[in-house]
């Protein structure tokens, strides 16, 4: 009986600490089981963190090679634009130069321009004063048959041939003589002018033994009157040139007797010296050497 008892009492103990043990056991289990819930979330949402970082990376890579993309564009359209703007400097440095070029070249021009209007003016103030002195040197009667006009720089005197010769021949006349001596007067006067005497003839045919034809006739006219100049009158035969045109250079047609008589003559051309007119040619500015 008392075995009943005490195997009653004992088993009842065990049952005690069996159930003892398992509600231990079951509490340590849902702990657990709560743990690792929690950390299986955090493990979930440690792997979501960690697709979106890497999804961000991949994104700031694509960024950053966007971004070094442009970074070399701009450098290329620097480089350009600095290419650009060392190029108009230089052009603009350039034009500066040739502007400077331009202005000595056009004022070398003005003050070569205002050198020869000077010059053109003193030689027509020097002629109009010529043909004044000649004018007034004539007597009617003289200028009659002495013809004085200025003509692009040039005084021409025409004389003509009935006053200076007898018909077909090339001798002074007397009468000449004193008009010849009044023009060689002024012609010394105005040592700074060349001297032309240019003989002309109408289209009528010279029948002379010593004279082919009117080329020679008016050449030999020509002659006549430089060595009159010269031998009686003392022009310097330095300045003196002779020259005939026959009948190639009339004044108006041959039809009448009135327009031969025209064309049958010689003229005193007085010039200035082509020498001085080369010498300024000669001081023409050179646009190489500026």
């Amino acid at each position: 009986m008392r075995t009943r008892k005490f195997l009653s009492a004992a088993l009842a103990v065990g049952v005690l600490v069996l159930m003892s043990t398992s509600c231990t056991s079951n509490k340590k289990y849902t702990a657990l089981q709560g743990k690792y819930d929690e950390l299986a979330a955090k493990y979930h949402t440690s792997q979501v963190d960690l697709a979106e970082c890497n999804a961000n990376t991949k994104s700031l890579d694509a960024q950053l090679a966007d971004a070094r993309k442009a970074n070399e564009d701009l450098k290329a359209g620097y480089a350009a634009l600095q290419g650009s703007l060392n190029q108009s400097i230089a052009q603009n440095t350039q034009g500066n130069v040739n502007i400077s070029k331009l202005v000595d070249e056009i004022n070398a021009s003005n003050a070569y321009i205002k050198q020869l209007v000077n010059a053109k003016s003193k030689s027509d103030s020097l002629l109009m004063v010529l043909t004044n002195n000649l004018t007034r040197s004539l007597d009617k009667d003289e200028l009659r048959d002495v013809d004085i006009k200025v003509l692009k720089g040039v005084v021409y005197i025409s004389l003509a041939d009935n006053m200076l010769f007898k018909s077909g021949s090339y001798e002074i006349s007397d009468r000449a003589m004193e008009t010849l001596s009044k023009i060689a007067k002024i012609i010394k006067d105005y040592k700074s002018y060349d001297v032309l005497v240019e003989g002309n003839t109408d289209n009528v045919p010279i029948s002379r033994t010593n004279i082919r034809n009117n080329w020679d006739l008016s050449c030999l006219r020509a002659s006549s009157v430089v060595q009159v100049l010269q031998n009686d009158f003392g022009v310097d035969p330095s300045r003196l040139t002779a020259g005939g045109r026959g009948e190639y250079n009339p004044l108006t047609d041959n039809d009448t007797e009135v327009g031969r008589q025209r064309n049958r003559r010689t003229e005193i051309i007085i010039t200035p010296k082509l020498d001085q007119f080369m010498d300024l040619i000669d001081k023409a500015p050179d646009a190489e050497s500026h």
